[in-house]
């Protein structure tokens, strides 16, 4: 289970009207368990872009990165810690 310590989001600007949809990007901070083997010192973020087309959302891609760091980690999430990913941007769209 993922847990979320907090976040920032924003919209990708596409001022060429090349891709299709909207694109956004979060930087969520998680809280990582000591024993998890995700955990690094520091914390980790996941750098998560997001499309919204036609009233469905999905994860263009993520990335994991060292909270401090911003070094990028050799680790990708299970499937339903990538589903739980997915629920929180859902949730936390900008509102327009």
């Amino acid at each position: 289970m993922l847990t979320v310590k907090s976040y920032i989001v924003g919209q990708i600007k596409d001022p060429f009207g090349i891709i299709s949809g909207k694109r956004y990007e979060f930087m969520v901070h998680l809280d990582i368990a000591e024993d998890d083997e995700l955990f690094v010192d520091g914390g980790v973020s996941a750098r998560t872009i997001v499309k919204v087309e036609d009233d469905v959302t999905s994860i263009v891609s993520y990335d994991l990165l060292g909270t401090a760091t911003h070094q990028l980690l050799e680790f990708d999430l299970e499937e339903d810690e990538e589903a739980e990913l997915l629920q929180f941007c859902k949730e936390n769209l900008p509102k327009e």
